[in-house]
């Protein structure tokens, strides 16, 4: 229900993603370092501040868990996949579903 972002070099956990209801079964970066995104069984999809840990947007709109995340090369877009058998495209910088 949580993901944690790490330091490399220390170890030090600098920051705990907290807000999904179920377990989270992915996370990625944006191709900048600037975002991340978790996919979780509660069916959502969350993008973070790397540098912060804060939420930014929770992309919901599929009717299943979501499974996997990934973001565009460009890091505009985010694609989730669900076992509702479905994928949603989303804008990184509103969490609009396009």
């Amino acid at each position: 229900k949580s993901a944690r972002l790490w330091d490399r070099a220390s170890g030090e956990c600098l920051h705990t993603l907290e807000g999904h209801r179920d377990d989270i079964f992915c996370a990625a970066f944006s191709p900048d370092g600037q975002q991340v995104v978790t996919a979780s069984g509660d069916g959502s999809a969350r993008l973070w501040d790397a540098a912060s840990g804060e939420c930014l947007h929770t992309l919901e709109g599929h009717r299943g868990e979501v499974m996997c995340a990934a973001f565009s090369p460009d890091g505009q877009q985010v694609v989730t996949a669900s076992d509702d058998e479905t994928a949603r495209l989303w804008a990184a910088a509103s969490g609009e579903c396009l």
